[in-house]
């Protein structure tokens, strides 16, 4: 099933996840439909908080770019980081393993808005995956931006967050007209929950 998605503005983003304690059929269920909306919106990732809900869960896909390539490194070695996909982390933990570069980031939260972000290059991922077992990688390139970018969501954080000075003043008026329309959205569902 594919989940309405939470846009920008929508206090939901903002709130720390709750770690995932135990995988429930229900939860699997949700998994499932998270990759359904992320593909439905040609994203390579997504967060639990994208789509209502303020857990320590995002789910990953890096296969559909070509263009920008991704490293991992299993137990030390080199492997190919389509191996591991499609990706599930829970509770993930990160730890910078290389200098800050940056790169181009966009967010199904933010439609049609981009911008440059600086974020370690390598980094090494610790998390469970669906099936409550630990998982531990190295990875570089965008698998890492990416795994940076979720976990951010995990924690109430945004990628305009993590954007300099002028590129956030260049987005200005495309996030404010953005967060307008997602407060307007919420108050008219608020109201007619409130009717009812």
């Amino acid at each position: 099933m594919v989940l309405p998605l939470t846009y920008f503005g929508n206090p939901i983003l903002r709130q720390k996840g709750e770690p995932v304690l135990e995988i429930t059929p229900e939860l699997e269920q949700f998994i499932k439909d998270m990759f359904e909306t992320m593909e439905k919106y040609r994203g390579i990732g997504l967060a639990s908080q994208q789509v209502g809900r303020p857990i320590q869960l995002t789910v990953i896909d890096i296969r559909p770019v070509e263009d920008r390539p991704s490293t991992l490194e299993l137990d030390g070695e080199e492997a190919d980081p389509h191996s591991i996909m499609p990706l599930v982390l829970l509770n993930p933990e990160i730890e910078p393993l290389a200098a800050e570069v940056s790169g181009p980031e966009g967010c199904l939260s933010f439609p049609e808005i981009y911008g440059d972000v600086s974020r370690p290059e390598k980094i090494r991922v610790k998390a469970l995956n669906e099936r409550n077992e630990p998982v531990e990688f190295v990875c570089g390139g965008l698998l890492a931006r990416c795994v940076q970018h979720e976990t951010d969501h995990l924690h109430g954080i945004l990628f305009t967050d993590r954007m300099d000075r002028d590129t956030k003043a260049e987005l200005r008026d495309e996030l404010d007209v953005l967060q307008k329309a997602t407060k307007a959205i919420l108050a008219e569902a608020a109201e007619a929950d409130s009717d009812q």
